[in-house]
């Protein structure tokens, strides 16, 4: 009696361990990952890529700050709007717009 008893904890622990593991390679390392692909996309901002915003505007890079951007919007040079770097999810640089033009 005391000996299935053990063996059953065993399992559940077992059970447990493989729920953990299969968590963290489903959701917390693909999240990691994602994080550092989106740290690396800021680092490598350069004055003249055109970005996008999470609020879907399209823009060009003028100036480049410790946490902020400031971007061009639209054709009107006028229109120059700082911006956090956190709010820019995809980047274009202008060697890979000419390289489609191709």
């Amino acid at each position: 009696m005391l000996l299935t008893t053990t063996y059953s904890g065993i399992i559940t622990m077992g059970w447990i361990v493989i729920l953990l593991v299969a968590m963290y390679f489903l959701m917390i390392r693909p999240q990691q990952k994602e994080t550092r692909q989106k740290n690396a996309m800021l680092a490598n901002l350069a004055v003249g890529d055109t970005i996008l915003t999470t609020s879907g505007f399209y823009g060009v890079i003028i100036d480049i700050q410790d946490d902020t951007v400031i971007v061009e919007f639209g054709s009107n040079k006028n229109c120059r709007i700082p911006m956090q770097k956190a709010a820019i999810v995809q980047v274009e640089k202008p060697e890979d717009a000419v390289e489609e033009d191709k």
